[in-house]
């Protein structure tokens, strides 16, 4: 798939600029934009990989085949096209020859639906987060005072919701008017649609029998696409600071995108998340960390190398807990 990208980029490189230097342009684009993507989602690799396990093995190779198709096709070239037809007042085939022939106002048009992104997986992904950890059954804390602390709010119902909704609240309240309103109808229809993915995951995992495996299935791959768009969004707007072109963009982000994928299939099948008992933790606060950066970007403009860099921060932190906790196991059991 890298090969099969990279080539595609050369080529497209070519076509665009008739010249070698263009295509080895478009190559070494495609190239960061590949390592961009998974440098963002490593911690979206993680989660995945908590809720694979669950799913049977014929579910995993469809995350992997259909998810991808979902996820290069979908998010990395339907998605922008569907911001550009709303936001202009566009067709679908306006669209595709607006980026093909004018891509920096195809990338304009992107960048001023920021808002309304942000605040959608914002909110998506904060819940994502504080659902880990204000859980009663969770028993394993990294963090220990503040994960502790969180756990022991578990009791209270609809915390998650009631601060998610105060710190949209908070936000629109701050926002010049005429923004406020689209960053309140996105940040809510992120909130809503986390619940109504865990109604539905709730639904169909309800009955246990064989039968109802498939369901059971449908279920967690729905719960993962919605997460994988959430993490999608910083990408695909961060990708139009390296280049306007959307074909680009989608080979880059594309040839991430598998790697992300494969690398949840192999955290899941080595059973790491097990052996590393922190960094599904370190994961998880990524998100919370993300989600936060999310809704900072409606009042600033945060790099996405920054963002980058936090998230592999913590799950540096939380691998390195993890292998000094081991260790400590093997020198009390050889004690």
């Amino acid at each position: 798939m890298t090969f099969a990208g990279l080539v595609g980029a050369f080529v497209l490189g070519f076509q665009h600029s008739g010249t070698l230097g263009g295509a080895l342009s478009f190559l070494f684009v495609a190239a960061i934009l590949a390592v961009l993507e998974i440098s963002l989602s490593f911690d979206n690799a993680i989660v995945n990989a908590n809720k694979l396990q669950q799913m049977t093995p014929q579910w995993q190779r469809r995350f992997l085949t259909w998810g991808i198709l979902i996820a290069v096709f979908g998010m990395r070239i339907l998605f922008p096209l569907l911001i550009v037809v709303i936001a202009a007042g566009i067709g679908p085939w306006e669209a595709i020859e607006l980026a093909a022939r004018h891509p920096q106002q195809y990338a304009h048009i992107i960048e001023g639906a920021h808002l309304s992104i942000a605040g959608f997986g914002g909110a998506f992904l904060m819940m994502v987060a504080l659902t880990y950890f204000v859980d009663e059954g969770k028993e394993v804390d990294w963090i220990h005072t503040l994960e502790c602390r969180l756990r022991a709010c578990a009791s209270i119902r609809g915390l998650e919701i009631g601060f998610v909704l105060g710190l949209i609240m908070l936000f629109t309240w701050f926002l010049p008017e005429g923004r406020d309103g689209d960053f309140l109808f996105a940040s809510v229809a992120g909130l809503a649609t986390f619940l109504g993915v865990e109604v539905l995951g709730h639904v169909l995992d309800r009955k246990s029998m064989v039968a109802e495996t498939a369901k059971a299935g449908l279920g967690a791959f729905l719960y993962l696409e919605v997460l994988d768009a959430s993490f999608s969004f910083d990408g695909v707007i961060g990708a139009f600071a390296l280049t306007q072109n959307l074909f680009l963009i989608a080979i880059g982000l594309g040839i991430g995108a598998v790697y992300v994928r494969s690398m949840t299939l192999m955290l899941v099948e080595r059973n790491t998340l097990n052996e590393f008992r922190y960094l599904e933790h370190g994961a998880f606060w990524s998100i919370l960390i993300l989600s936060v950066v999310m809704f900072a970007q409606t009042f600033m403009e945060v790099p996405e190398v920054i963002t980058g860099l936090l998230g592999a921060g913590l799950i540096g932190l939380a691998l390195l807990s993890s292998i000094r906790f081991n260790k400590r196991i093997r020198v009390s059991h050889e004690s």
